[in-house]
């Protein structure tokens, strides 16, 4: 009977300090986690503000496209008038 309660009492006691170390390494845990979470929160506000420097990056990139392609028009036009005109000269 006395085996069973220093038993018993051995199991109390090495539970006792095993449930503190446990409750130490959760709130050790927790503050990294809490941690993490501020980290994830900053990495999403920059993905978020480098995809809309990305889209406007975009937008202007097609805007000089059309622009391009507005001026290679333009010189085609004028050249093939150019074109007509020394066709025209050369006639005379």
């Amino acid at each position: 009977m006395k085996k069973v309660i220093k038993l018993s009492m051995i199991a109390m006691v090495a539970s006792l300090v095993v449930g503190c170390a446990t409750n130490s390494d959760i709130e050790g845990l927790q503050s990294q986690i809490d941690g993490l979470k501020s980290s994830v929160a900053s990495a999403s506000s920059d993905a978020a503000s480098a995809k809309a420097a990305a889209d406007a990056a975009a937008a202007q990139a097609a805007a000089a496209e059309s622009a391009a392609n507005r001026a290679a028009q333009y010189a085609q036009d004028t050249n093939s008038k150019l074109d007509s005109m020394f066709k025209k000269s050369m006639m005379k």
